[in-house]
């Protein structure tokens, strides 16, 4: 049942968890760290700075049992119809959807995210699942008549165990973000989530097994760099999907390249928001908070370069401030609060290093950008800080050309459209962008312009399931979520049939 650590989250409140389960997962169920593993390492509730749990890094036996039971499973389930794959992760779908609220709040204990947003992420999770069983039915070949009553014919089929490496900010989502696609292809997949996060990943492990796929199908194991690298460079791994920095994606693709693994990569951003004067301001004002402020500013996508035009800069300022001080930040698991604690210690002294550098460098802080500690006094070692938003911007500093990750909003002036697109695509990355306009053809026009993977016309950070997501530049290739990712868990093989005699040169 897949119940271990969500047992004790009904009565869970924030700086009351300790787990002590362990988070490697295969061959159907948890599994201890074998003997000589390397030294366990604290994992921290965000909130409280305080430690959750411990986790063991997985060495070269523990990957490789993971992957030999991921690939057991793989022979089997691969040979089953589309349609039964469906009936399983339809079942998967189901469960986590019965179970949202303890997944999410073990979430929010181990990340640090409001729980509005966490409740969202397993929504879009349980959906995400329900898409892909929708198209594991749906993969099929093609047919082609040839002359003389030959023909050929396409089967798409399976590529074996896929490795899913996951990030600390959607720990819980991008795992089924990774797995659904795969699973749905016949695939088999070993997970490694962040070591700041691996608790809910081994949920996911236990969600499917109830479920009923083949035992050993989904496996999840634990560890940082050294893990990763042994999941990248072992022999029976078929494909490496990413989601991390830039300088991690030229790793992963790097030790993938060895074994010529397919890749796909999901990396870093500095993404620009285009506000031009005729947008609906106030639309334009919750989009930028949107764009800048979700869990803590620590998303890949946010459009955290926003341009604003100079006609209405004073009054989108004024806005934008106001609401941005009254963004409630504080224990996480409350329903009121909508901003928690920032990932780790190091990761907020760096953003808060970043708005140090940038007033240096000459903005100007119009509020926030400093640590904050809630009147609770169980929250006072959390990672808090109040969220930002900075003027007086230029393209050559720090804070405008670097990926923060944190909730630091850089506002830039700019008068026209074709000044305006040149400063937007010059960057390294090309996640993401987004336009707030009245115009519907200057909207297409500059979003036809703008060089990244999504561009999101008056609105910001929306990701349905049905809907590819994936980078330009830097910012990686290959996509996750809607159709086309079954083309990146799959591989393509022809059929040639010949009905009469072989006609031969010799």
């Amino acid at each position: 049942m897949a119940q271990s650590s969500l047992y004790a989250m009904a009565a869970a409140t924030t700086g009351s968890l300790l787990l002590s389960d362990n988070l490697n997962f295969w061959a159907g169920e948890r599994q201890a760290p074998r003997p000589g593993s390397a030294a366990s390492e604290p994992v921290y509730e965000p909130a409280t700075g305080r430690v959750l749990c411990h986790m063991t890094p997985s060495g070269p036996d523990e990957v490789d049992l993971a992957i030999k039971s991921a690939h057991g499973a793989y022979v089997t389930w691969s040979k089953r119809a589309g349609m039964e794959r469906a009936r399983v992760m339809l079942e998967a779908a189901r469960i986590i959807r019965e179970r949202r609220e303890k997944i999410a709040k073990l979430e929010v204990i181990n990340n640090g995210k409001s729980i509005t947003e966490a409740l969202a992420d397993v929504d879009g999770a349980w959906q995400c699942m329900e898409y892909y069983a929708g198209l594991a039915g749906t993969m099929a070949g093609q047919h082609i008549q040839l002359p003389g009553g030959a023909f050929a014919y396409t089967r798409r089929e399976a590529l074996g165990v896929c490795v899913g490496i996951g990030a600390w900010n959607y720990p819980f989502q991008i795992a089924v973000f990774k797995s659904a696609p795969a699973l749905a292809c016949g695939n088999g997949m070993v997970f490694k989530p962040s070591p700041m996060t691996p608790v809910t990943a081994v949920i996911l492990a236990e969600i499917y097994q109830e479920a009923g796929v083949p035992q050993g199908l989904f496996c999840v194991v634990q560890g940082g760099a050294q893990t990763g690298t042994l999941l990248c460079q072992h022999p029976n791994v078929a494909k490496v999907s990413f989601t991390g920095s830039v300088p991690t994606g030229k790793k992963v693709m790097e030790l993938s390249a060895r074994g010529v693994k397919p890749v796909t990569l999901e990396l870093g951003g500095k993404s620009p928001l285009i506000i031009f004067k005729d947008c609906d301001l106030d639309n334009a004002v919750k989009g930028a908070l949107m764009a800048n402020f979700l869990t803590q500013g620590q998303v890949c996508c946010n459009g955290t370069r926003v341009f604003v035009q100079r006609d209405i800069m004073t009054q989108y300022l004024e806005k934008v401030v106001t609401r941005t001080k009254a963004i409630t930040v504080g224990d996480p698991l409350l329903e009121h609060t909508r901003m928690g604690a920032l990932i780790s210690k190091p990761q907020l002294e760096k953003v808060l290093a970043f708005v140090r550098q940038a007033k240096e460098q000459g903005a100007k802080v119009l509020c926030g950008g400093e640590p904050f500690v809630p009147t609770d006094p169980k929250l006072k070692e959390g990672y808090f800080m109040s969220p930002c938003v900075l003027d007086n911007c230029r393209d050559d500093m720090t804070c405008v050309k670097e990926e923060i990750f944190g909730p630091v909003m850089s506002v830039l002036p700019f008068d026209t459209e074709e000044e305006v697109l040149r400063r937007a695509n010059d960057t390294t990355f090309g996640l993401a962008s987004g336009v707030f306009t009245r115009d519907i053809s200057r909207a297409h026009r500059v979003a036809e312009k703008l060089e990244a993977g999504t561009c999101y016309i008056n609105n910001y950070n929306i990701s349905p399931v049905e809907v590819p997501f994936g980078g330009y530049k830097m910012s990686g290739f290959g996509r996750e979520n809607g159709q086309v990712t079954i083309e990146y868990y799959s591989q393509l093989k022809t059929v040639v049939v010949e009905m009469g005699d072989v006609e031969s040169l010799f």
